[in-house]
């Protein structure tokens, strides 16, 4: 019975012992990542006059995919803004398709013999190319990525972009592309990745300067 209750108090006091590192490590960590760290450890907010917008890890800006009475698939633009990649996510209640849905992540999990992928692709092209983006159109712009919010495109993506951006607001493409490649991010730590242009940054970059760019 001793040898019972020594063995319960020791293995008491590792539990203890363990728990109390354990809080004092989240504390320590949590302190340190909103010290070193505060932005990305708070998820990365975007803030406009006090007011949160949006975060640089969740797209926004996604095209919008339908079915036709006729039966075709129609994806459509909002050609005033940068477009990011599209999305499959849907409503986690309804099932109903929510491009850009943070809350329901999602990929199209659609493999290359699915022929569903080869309608979708077209008919996202079919709608850039109509919108007054150039032939070929980047591939990042009619595919989607694993997420279903990828916040980020490629520099050639966006640039592809910039007439129909220009067309739409009637602004001077020459001062929209400057816009576009004074967003543009480097490689993590130089060498991982490519360039990318975040979306939201890009939009709201948009917004703010618009009447310069207009002249």
């Amino acid at each position: 019975m001793r040898r019972l209750s020594k063995q319960l108090l020791i293995g008491l006091r590792l539990t203890v012992a363990i728990a109390a590192l354990a809080l004092i490590y989240t504390f320590v960590i949590t302190g340190i990542s909103q010290v070193a760290f505060n932005t990305n450890a708070n998820g990365s907010l975007v803030m406009v006059n006090g007011k949160v917008v949006g975060s640089t890890l969740i797209g926004q800006s996604c095209p919008q995919e339908k079915v036709a009475s006729d039966g075709s698939l129609r994806i459509t633009i909002d050609t005033k803004y940068f477009q990011g990649r599209l999305s499959y996510t849907s409503n986690p209640n309804t099932a109903v398709l929510q491009p850009c849905n943070a809350a329901n992540s999602a990929g199209s999990n659609l493999g290359p013999s699915n022929p569903l992928l080869k309608e979708t692709t077209k008919a996202a092209v079919a709608a850039y190319v109509a919108a007054g983006v150039s032939a070929p159109v980047p591939i990042d712009l009619v595919t989607s990525d694993f997420t279903g919010f990828d916040p980020d495109i490629s520099e050639a993506a966006a640039l592809a972009q910039v007439n129909m951006v220009a067309g739409a607001r009637g602004l001077d493409p020459a001062k929209l592309r400057t816009l576009v490649e004074s967003q543009l991010q480097g490689r993590i730590l130089w060498v991982f990745g490519e360039p990318v242009v975040n979306v939201l940054q890009l939009n709201l970059a948009l917004e703010a300067q618009q009447a310069s760019l207009a002249g």
